[in-house]
């Protein structure tokens, strides 16, 4: 459910939604809890879409990781 009583126009594959407010759900407050990677940050403006951020991989969770 992301508003109550709006309904929203069906979505298909490309599409973008963008939520101007998400509360503890941005990127500022994300974390790798229970290994999920975080999402790609994009920019849209004029009808097009940057990717500021690319999306983690599992890969970039374990770079860091020391492993004996």
């Amino acid at each position: 459910i992301l508003l109550r009583d709006v309904d929203l126009p069906a979505a298909g594959a490309g599409d973008l939604l963008a939520l101007a407010v998400a509360g503890a759900y941005t990127l500022s407050m994300a974390s790798n809890y229970n290994l999920v990677p975080r999402p790609a940050l994009l920019l849209l403006a004029n009808g097009q879409a940057r990717v500021l951020q690319r999306r983690e991989t599992y890969d970039d969770l374990v770079a860091r990781d020391a492993f004996l």
